[in-house]
Order: structure tokens, then C-alpha cells, then sequence
């Protein structure tokens, strides 16, 4: 049968045209159920699954889900029956869903339709069920939008949305008139009261989302995971204001009267926010948001939109460090305003107010500008996502034997990340949450509520556990952990280990892959690397130059596009590297065995090989699939024992010799450009072999080796950039780092007048110099610490895809490259794997591809997940080392030198060289109002009230402390 759907819709360029849709009804879908005798069932049922056999991609299978159990879970109430969830309930109650208890679910198309409209987000978690579990826990989706009995047309008198709860009426009452002679039910779960009454008038099965679950009386947390749908009034709370409208949010943005950004909390300070926007001048200024009633309910990653406070609420002072005081019993954000006073400004003497009101004019050209300060009056686009929370230690905790074991109560949970308010959740099991660490969403946050309201997720475990507190820290940024499926495990090789290269089949025989093998070829990599990335080698040409090489694993020839493990790879996106562990990118059988380029072994490889001269300077370039055979894998300090051993005369040595010469040459060349020489502290862990707990720290060196690779897998970056970049102009995968505006240094420029420097930031080559003059020869670890600090001043690099910006804004300022990408890495970053793709169809004219290639829009958005993914890989990385440092100092007290990084108002934080740890010094108690130093703002620096002309009582940026 077919229909005709007709509408209206106006485009972009405003013209109004009317689209006709066929829509297909028909007779042969089935429903389902594995026992179903319906012929139109049998036979479509086992096409379907046939299909997914035959294609080998499992496809339609995918799509349509797994079969329905033919003995469902039963209750007393509805005997034995399926789910027929209606869009609400997913949306409200999705993590409900995705207990593997939650089985024999009908996902009807229109649910699915309605909230691919609602939330992408949502819907992809939905799609994941039935994708990766539905064989094991039989979720099967019904497309009765298609289907010629359960299809319905929409009334004139009715709205989109009713009609589509009248669809999944129609599509439920189907499903028990289909089932009736097996004795199974088609339940529909609803908490839509109209939806629920109106299912009973036509006598369908249907049942609220909370009584149905107290059936599963062996699983009282799913009570507990309910997402709160009631809003909870707090008594004794005047409330929060109300949202500016759409309309007058959008004519205040377009007149310059709001600005919008996303809300950042400082790190120190959790009633402190911050947006970054455009200013009337066009340049970026930061608007800064403080205290709970000007945050107006709006959380960390939140898009807002914020209006200006009058100017003499502006800010000039730095940040109040705030620890786990309690938020109710201070007056809401008055700690922030306080401390914001400049110290004694009562006592102060009129010649001392005249002195500050009237510096000189060299004083005042480094002073900050006056922050401004806004309210959030709207927001666009919530960033929530499931919280790592703990009870609040303050919270009283009702007896269950006094309560009853199934009753519930009320309690605060707190985020790990300070940054995120605490969290009210009604719960039965507060007891078993104590001392535990648990998982949380968010649902609301009405106006009426001090706080958000959420619903408990999991538990994760005990506090202080370190497996438990490896998995808070992956959680919280974000790190795909999970196990590989079986979907992306089947994509690997069916010889599994025992893989070999063949001529043949892998390409040599036919010209389209280069054999390399008898070059000397060789590894250089930190100790214990098993996922060897790259790999390098060089020999004398005839004409006095030198061929070099650089070779990559070849991993797009095991990760085809759009297979399962691709998809896996795109989202994970990067291979994380924590203290005690490494998340893979990819399947072991891969990443450390099949693409690793092990010594000894054939592997193919992406190679890049120049021609250089004596200066190494490119006299052309080369690229090529190939297959090696590398003689060696060395560890840094292995080849660098090997360069400085002079009786070492064999051809492996002399190349080594010979890349480590070439490579001072290009790093000379790079700096002389401009790039940057910039740090930052590292640490590496000894850990006990069975315990893994930490037994010693060290800083990571560095030595001539780690250089020689840099130098050789930057010039590959920097080449093949500029290959794919000629072949896709729109459409390349580069690598950008913007230069940083100048307010970014303001602080550190203040600090730094005193000593007599001055870091001139015009371009990267001006700023590289004035940290190569920046030096005190009665310090010698003063320069790496500006060099820290100067790292930190600086914009993130990101990826972009080339037809999104101009070519002028592709430079990377640290390298001071005009253009550059990331090719060297393809087993741990997906941004390399799509440089492969580029770069084999750029040197390949015969190759076929589709739009994955030149689709700008894609590109973007996969750009934007390697950004994301990149960013929380880099975090996980640090918190893992904070994690350790914590359990290495556990019960220790050790006096170590330090430096000052950073001045608060009562406090500074403390970079500790010899371990690579940095941490916040309070200067005042607790809860107290004051302590034995004050903050001066005229001078940036925190000093004794007592003993002024004391400089060794000053607490400043740079300060040697103990």
C-alpha cells in the first residue's frame, strides 16, 4: 500500500514549498516474537535475520534488534509480557533502561522517530541497547510506521504530539491481539496520566513507570535510578529568577545588550564562574559569574546566556580559594564578595589610599583592566551528564530498621568535581551509599529548589579503593573503558596472531605497496612500549645526500572505513595513558601485536622518505604504502648509549649517528623560525609488581634520542600536511594552534616587572627569545618554572577541517609551522588513521572512496570529538598522577623545595620540582575570616601585616619556598 504525505516548509532563502513524502505500508513485517506462527511473521522474521548472515555486516539485523523471548519475565499483576515503553519513559527513565534486568523490550518506530527529534543524545543511547546487547537481552525494534494495521493518520484536530501517543496505543493493542493465543502481554509503560487513561478506556495493558518496577523485588535500586519527575520545594528559599523568554533573550543578543558563552567554574573556586565572548570591540573578553543566585541554576559546560552588572561591580582582584565549606551556612556567593575587598581598606591612612589612586604611569600600564561581572539570565543548552558523587559527610542518615528497608529519604550528594553543586536525590538505600562512591544524574532544577535534583545511577564503590578511584577518574572525563564487543572483535583478522604479510594479498606483487624490508630500519621508544607507532632509517645516496625515512603502522589496512571497529576507534578516538594502565584505541591484537612495528617481524607501514642534504635541508618528498622489516626496537637511552659510544662502528649505530646530526639541524632551523621550547612537569611511578601500589617517583628525562624522534615525526607531520592539504583543500584533517591573545599574559607580565623581564609576545619567534634572556643566575630552576607558566597561558591546540577556516589561521604558533597535521601515531590517535585515509587516496588517483573524504560537515564533527576526547585523555592522564601522588604520600611528611605558580587571595598554589606535584597552601583556617597574611592587590602577592619590610614574610609569583 501506498500514501502520500504532503507539507509545507519554508527554506533558507525563505521561499515556501510544498514537499510530497511516499510512505509505504506493508503487510510482512514481523513482530518479533521467536514463536510466532503468523505466516507474513515466519517468513519476514527469517529473511531479516538471513540478510544479516549473508551481507556479513549484520546490518538488518542491527536494526531491527534481536527476537522476542517466547517465555518473558512474569509478574502477578500482567502474567508473562513485553514492554512497550513510550517516549517519555526513555527520556525520563533511560538509565533505568539500560540495566541488563530490563529485558523483552518493543521498541516501536514512532518512539524512536520522536526522539531522534528530542535528543540525539538520547537516542543513540537507545540505538546502543539494541545494537550492542540486544541478542542477550532481546529488545527488538517494530516499525509500525510501516506496518499497514498499526499505521495511523493524524486528525486534523490533533496535535503532532497525540497522535503519536494514539500510534503507540494502536501499535501496543496490535501486539496483544497478535499474542493472545501464546498468553503474552504487550505492557505499555507510561507515566503520561491523558496517555494512561485513554489506553484503559480502549483496554490496553498499561502501567506507571514506579509501581511497575517495585515488582522487581530483587532489585530495589531501580527504584533508586527513577529520574525525579516531581519538582521538591526547599522551605525558607525565595527561589531563583526566572529565565528571560526566548524572544527577548534573542533581541538582546542581537542588540549587544547579553552575551552568551559557555560557563566555566574556576577549578579553586566553586562559586566563581567565567564566560568567554566577543566584546563591543570584536576581541575576546571574559565575563565573570559569582555566587549561586548569579549562576541562576546554570552548571560547568552549561551554553548561557549572561547579562552586565553595573561597572562598579566589576573585578580586579584574583580568585578566592574556596575548600569544603558549607554553602548554607554562608550567605549566597558573600565569601567571594568579601574576600574581594582590598585588605584593612577601612584602616587605610589617606596618604596610603592617595598612593593607590594615584600610581605612576609605569605602574599603571601594567595594571588589569577591571574584569566584568554578569548574571546568567538564560540558558541554551544544557551540558549535564551522570555526576561521581559522594554523601555529604554533614548529611544526617535516617536508621533503615527505624524507617523500614524500602522507605525513602531525602539526602545531598557532592560531586567529585568540585566544580558541580551538590545534587538532591531521594533514595532507599542510604545507608549502603555511605563511604561509597556513586553515580548520578542530573533531572531538574526548578527555580524553587537551592539545588539540582538527580537520581542515582550505580555504585561504584568504595572510597579510596584504587580500582574504584581509577574508574571515578575515567568516568569523570569522559574515557570509553569498556570492553571491545564481540561486533568490533569480529573485524579483526580470523588468523588472529598467527597473521603474516603476503605478497600477494597485501599489495607487493602488485605494485601497490613497496618492499622495504632490506633498509636498516629501527625503533626508538620510551621503556616497556609495546605499541610501536613508528619507525625511522637512513642511508648515503650517490650525490652526497642522504635518504631518510619515517615509517608508520599501517593501520587502515586492518581498520576498513565504517566497519565496527572504525566506528569504535572514531569514538574513542585516542589510546588514554594512565599511571597503572593503558585504555586502548584499539584491540590489542592490533595496537601491540599485528600494526605494532616489532624488530625482527615483517609489518606494514605508511613511509615518508626525503631526500636531504648535508644541511637537511628537503630536496623532494616521497610517500608510499610499504612493508618493513625493523632490525631493532631501542629505548631512548639505549640509542642514546649507542651515539655516545665511540667504538660502536655498525650500521644501525652510524644511522642513529647520522638522524641524531640531521635532527640538531632541523631543531636549530625550527627555533630559529620561532617555535617554542616550552615545559611542563612529569613524574613517572615505580609500582610494586604485584600491589601496583607506588614505591618511588621520579621527574621523566629527556635526553638527545628523545629529540631525534621529535624532529623526524614533526618534519612527517608538517609534510604530509601540506600533501593531503594540496589534494583536499576543503577537506584535510589539520592541526591548529592559535596564537594567545595578549591579556592572557597580563599576570605573569605583572609578576615578572619586579626582576627586571619582560616577555615581548608579538609573535612565537620574540616570545621564544625573551625566554631564552629570561634568566636569574642565582636560580637555576627559574627559567623551566616560567616556561611552565608560560605553557599555560597559551590556547589549546585543536583539529579542524581545512574548508572551515582560512589558510592564514591553519599556523601553529608553538611549532611556528604555516600548516601541520598528525600522521606518526595512527594506533593511538584516529586523527592519524583519517590522515591515512587522506593521504592514500591523495597519492593513489585509482583509489575509490566515498564521501567520507570530502564531506566537510562530517569532518567537522568528527574534529570536534577528536578535540573533546583529546582534551579528557590529557586530564585522566593528570588526575591518574594525582591519584598516585595521593597514595605515594599517604601517611608521609616530607620538607621539599617549592616554587609560587599561583596568588590567591588566602592562599597560593606550590609547584613541587623534585615530584612534579602541585597544590594549593592555605593561609587562613576553615571557616576563618582571617589569617596571619593578607592579600595586597597593588602588588599582586600575599604578605605578613606585621613585619612589611620583611621581603622573605611576601608570598609572591616565583617565591623559592619550603
Amino acid at each position: 500500500m501506498l500514501r502520500s504525505k504532503a507539507f509545507v516548509k519554508r527554506t533558507r532563502k525563505g521561499n515556501v514549498v510544498r514537499v510530497v513524502k511516499e510512505h509505504y505500508l506493508r503487510d510482512d513485517i514481523h513482530c518479533g516474537f521467536s514463536g510466532c506462527k503468523h505466516p507474513a511473521c515466519i517468513q519476514r522474521k527469517q529473511a531479516i535475520f538471513d540478510e544479516g548472515q549473508r551481507n556479513g555486516t549484520g546490518q538488518a539485523a542491527l536494526d531491527s534488534g534481536a527476537p522476542l523471548s517466547d517465555d518473558p519475565r512474569g509478574s502477578v499483576k500482567w502474567g508473562r509480557h513485553y514492554l512497550v515503553p513510550d517516549t517519555n519513559v526513555f527520556v525520563n527513565q533511560i538509565d533505568i533502561f539500560e540495566r541488563p534486568v530490563i529485558n523483552d523490550v518493543i521498541v516501536l518506530g514512532t518512539v524512536l522517530d520522536e526522539l531522534k527529534g528530542l535528543s540525539m543524545a538520547l537516542y543513540n543511547r537507545v540505538r546502543a541497547i539494541i545494537r550492542d546487547h540486544g541478542a542477550t537481552r532481546r529488545w527488538f525494534v517494530f516499525s509500525n510506521e510501516h506496518h499497514h494495521e498499526t499505521y495511523v493518520e493524524r486528525n486534523q484536530s490533533e496535535s503532532p504530539n497525540d497522535r503519536n501517543d494514539r500510534c503507540i496505543r494502536v501499535a501496543t493493542q496490535w501486539y496483544n491481539s497478535h499474542l493472545k493465543e501464546y498468553g503474552i502481554t504487550a505492557l505499555l509503560l507510561t507515566d503520561d496520566a491523558n496517555n494512561s487513561k485513554l489506553a484503559e478506556e480502549a483496554g490496553i495493558p498499561t502501567e506507571a513507570v514506579q509501581p511497575y518496577l517495585e515488582s522487581f523485588t530483587d532489585h530495589p535500586e531501580l527504584l533508586d535510578m527513577m529520574g525525579a519527575v516531581s519538582i521538591q520545594r526547599d522551605r525558607d528559599w525565595e527561589g531563583y529568577p526566572e529565565y528571560l523568554s526566548s524572544g527577548q533573550t534573542q533581541a538582546g543578543l542581537k542588540a549587544g545588550h547579553l552575551y552568551q558563552g559557555t560557563l566555566q567554574i574556576a577549578p579553586y573556586n566553586y562559586l566563581e564562574g567565567s564566560i568567554f565572548c566577543p566584546g563591543p570591540d570584536g576581541k575576546e573578553q571574559k565575563i565573570l559569574v559569582l555566587g549561586r543566585k548569579a549562576m541562576n541554576r546554570a552548571i560547568h559546560g552549561d551554553k548561557v546566556v549572561v547579562k552586565l552588572l553595573p561597572r562598579s561591580e566589576w573585578r580586579t582582584s584574583p580568585s578566592v580559594a574556596l575548600e569544603d565549606v558549607d554553602e548554607d551556612a554562608l550567605e549566597d556567593g558573600k565569601q567571594t564578595r568579601d574576600n574581594e575587598r582590598e585588605p584593612n581598606e577601612e584602616t587605610q591612612s589617606p596618604a596610603k589610599k592617595r598612593q593607590r589612586t594615584e600610581r605612576d604611569d609605569a605602574q599603571s600600564s601594567m595594571e588589569e583592566e577591571p574584569t566584568p561581572v554578569g548574571e546568567v539570565v538564560g540558558v541554551i543548552q544544557r551540558h549535564w551528564r551522570p555526576y561521581c558523587c559522594f554523601v555529604d559527610p554533614k548529611q544526617h542518615i535516617q536508621s533503615s530498621t527505624a524507617t523500614g528497608s524500602m522507605a525513602a529519604q531525602s539526602l545531598f550528594v557532592l560531586a567529585m568535581d568540585r566544580k558541580i553543586p551538590k545534587i538532591k536525590l531521594r533514595t532507599r538505600q542510604a545507608n549502603k551509599l555511605v563511604g561509597q562512591r556513586l553515580l548520578v544524574a542530573i533531572d531538574a532544577w526548578p527555580k524553587e529548589s537551592k539545588y539540582p535534583q538527580g537520581h542515582f545511577v550505580r555504585l561504584l564503590g568504595e572510597a579510596g579503593d584504587r580500582a574504584t578511584e581509577t574508574e571515578v577518574l575515567l568516568l569523570e572525563h569522559d574515557v570509553p573503558y569498556q570492553d571491545f564487543s564481540a561486533k568490533v572483535l569480529a573485524d579483526l583478522p580470523v588468523e588472529g596472531d598467527k597473521w603474516m604479510f603476503d605478497p600477494v594479498r597485501d599489495g607487493v606483487a602488485s605494485g601497490k605497496r613497496r618492499d622495504l624490508r632490506d633498509l636498516d630500519v629501527c625503533s626508538i621508544d620510551p621503556p616497556g612500549c609495546t605499541d610501536i607507532d613508528d619507525a625511522l632509517h637512513v642511508r648515503p645516496l650517490p650525490n652526497g645526500n642522504y635518504e631518510v625515512g619515517v615509517h608508520i603502522a599501517d593501520v587502515t589496512h586492518f581498520v576498513k572505513t565504517g566497519t565496527a571497529m572504525d566506528r569504535e576507534a572514531a569514538n574513542r578516538s585516542t589510546t588514554v595513558y594512565l599511571v597503572d594502565r593503558r585504555i586502548d584505541m584499539l584491540p590489542p591484537l592490533l595496537g601491540t601485536n599485528l600494526c605494532s612495528l616489532h624488530c625482527n617481524v615483517d609489518r606494514l607501514a605508511f613511509s615518508c622518505i626525503w631526500e636531504l642534504d648535508g644541511d637537511a635541508n628537503i630536496v623532494k618528498v616521497d610517500f608510499c604504502r610499504s612493508v618493513i622489516h625493523s632490525k631493532a626496537s631501542f629505548t631512548y637511552g639505549e640509542a642514546q648509549a649507542r651515539i655516545d659510544d665511540g667504538s660502536r662502528k655498525d650500521p644501525l649505530t652510524e644511522g642513529i649517528r647520522t638522524l641524531n646530526a640531521l635532527a640538531k639541524k632541523l631543531r636549530r632551523r625550527r627555533m630559529d623560525a620561532g617555535a617554542l621550547t616550552l615545559s611542563s612537569p612529569e613524574v613517572r611511578f615505580k609500582l610494586e609488581n604485584d600491589s601496583q601500589d607506588p614505591v618511588d617517583v621520579e621527574m621523566k628525562a629527556l635526553q638527545e634520542t628523545n629529540a631525534l624522534v621529535e624532529e623526524f615525526m614533526l618534519l612527517a607531520n608538517i609534510s604530509v600536511a601540506r600533501k593531503i592539504y594540496e589534494h583536499f583543500p576543503q577537506s584535510a584533517l589539520l592541526r591548529r594552534h592559535p596564537q594567545p591573545p595578549a591579556h592572557n599574559f597580563e599576570r605573569l607580565q605583572r609578576a615578572l616587572s619586579p626582576l627586571g623581564i619582560h616577555l615581548d609576545i608579538e609573535s612565537s619567534l620574540t616570545l621564544a627569545q625573551s625566554l631564552d634572556r629570561a634568566v636569574l643566575p642565582e636560580d637555576s630552576y627559574f627559567n623551566t618554572l616560567l616556561r611552565i607558566l608560560t605553557t599555560r597561558c597559551m590556547m589549546q591546540a585543536v583539529y579542524f577541517c581545512s574548508g572551515t577556516l582560512t589558510y592564514d589561521e591553519f599556523r601553529h604558533y608553538g611549532l611556528a609551522t604555516e600548516i601541520y597535521t598528525h600522521f606518526t601515531s595512527p594506533i593511538r590517535r584516529y586523527a592519524d588513521v583519517m590522515v591515512h585515509r587522506l593521504l592514500a587516496a591523495a597519492i593513489d588517483k585509482s583509489m575509490l572512496y566515498g564521501d567520507e573524504l570530502t564531506n566537510v560537515a562530517k569532518m567537522r564533527e568528527q574534529c570536534d570529538v577528536l578535540n573533546h576526547r583529546n582534551r579528557m585523555a590529557q586530564q585522566a592522564g593528570r588526575s591518574s598522577v594525582e591519584l598516585y601522588t595521593n597514595l605515594f604520600f599517604k601517611g608521609k611528611v616530607v620538607k621539599e623545595d617549592g616554587y609560587v605558580t599561583q596568588v590567591l587571595q588566602n592562599g597560593f598554589s606550590v609547584l613541587i620540582p623534585q615530584y612534579g606535584i602541585e597544590g594549593i597552601v592555605y593561609t587562613q583556617e576553615k571557616d576563618s575570616k582571617q589569617g596571619p597574611l593578607k592579600y595586597n592587590a597593588e602588588d599582586n602577592r600575599l604578605e605578613s601585616p606585621t613585619d612589611l619590610a620583611d621581603a622573605s614574610k611576601h608570598i609572591c609569583l616565583f617565591k623559592h619556598v619550603e
